[in-house]
């Protein structure tokens, strides 16, 4: 696993860290580790989670084509 050190970093910043994994149970190091994983995880697609909500509802591959729309992209907004 790597490590990473962060220098400098204000003290009032530090010392919200140290509260925040506190009200989380966590250790400042764990509650860092925690908003990094957070910060870079991919965004999520409503679509992916209907999806997913779908299989977990018992939905088969021919029911959640039915209910799947248009898949062509939107056109983006044109301000005029």
């Amino acid at each position: 696993m790597a490590v990473l050190t962060v220098r400098n970093i204000p003290e009032e910043v530090h010392r919200a860290l140290r509260m925040r994994a506190a009200s989380h149970g966590h250790s400042t190091e764990a509650e860092i580790r925690a908003i990094l994983a957070e910060a870079v995880k991919p965004p999520v697609r409503v679509g992916d989670a209907l999806a997913r909500i779908g299989r977990k509802a018992g939905l088969t591959d021919q029911e959640l084509d039915a209910l799947a729309r248009d898949k062509t992209p939107a056109e983006p907004v044109r301000f005029k």
